[in-house]
């Protein structure tokens, strides 16, 4: 079986991966990070037409891979085994690429932080590995931000 790491570059994406690495069996793994092509982006977003260019579609996916690259690196190094990545086009939402991919996977865990880089847009939405949990039909591992030292 496979296990998912869902990963964009956040602390808590990484926290994850290094959650993963230390508590779970070694198994292959994959790394995803989710994209928005610029036609998701322009439907989410409509107001926002005059901002988003095409450059902004190659940037998005560019940046999708580096982070994709960078995760399995990170989980590699962390020693996970049988490491790959991929970067994901999101059709419709994050959460349900990730859902997805992990189905298309048949994986056996998707593990995820508990926020990360969506800012203000995830309190407003709701957060994307919330949704992975309610709408995953295999087992989802949601782990928390790292607790800062107390001063």
């Amino acid at each position: 079986m496979t296990i998912l790491i869902a990963y964009d570059g956040s602390a808590d994406s990484r926290s994850a991966i290094e959650f993963a690495a230390k508590h779970l069996a070694a198994q292959p793994t994959v790394v995803v990070t989710v994209w928005e092509p610029l036609l998701v982006q322009l439907r989410k977003h409509p107001l926002a037409a005059g901002a988003i260019s095409p450059e902004t579609e190659t940037e998005g996916q560019a940046q999708a891979e580096y982070y994709a690259k960078e995760g399995a690196e990170l989980a590699a190094a962390a020693g996970l085994p049988e490491v790959s990545y991929r970067a994901v086009a999101d059709n419709e939402s994050i959460w349900k690429t990730i859902v997805d991919v992990a189905d298309e996977l048949d994986a056996s865990l998707i593990v995820t932080g508990s926020r990360g880089l969506a800012g203000v847009r995830s309190v407003l939405l709701g957060s994307v590995s919330n949704h992975v949990l309610h709408h995953a039909h295999r087992p989802t591992l949601i782990v928390p931000p790292v607790a800062q030292p107390k001063a």
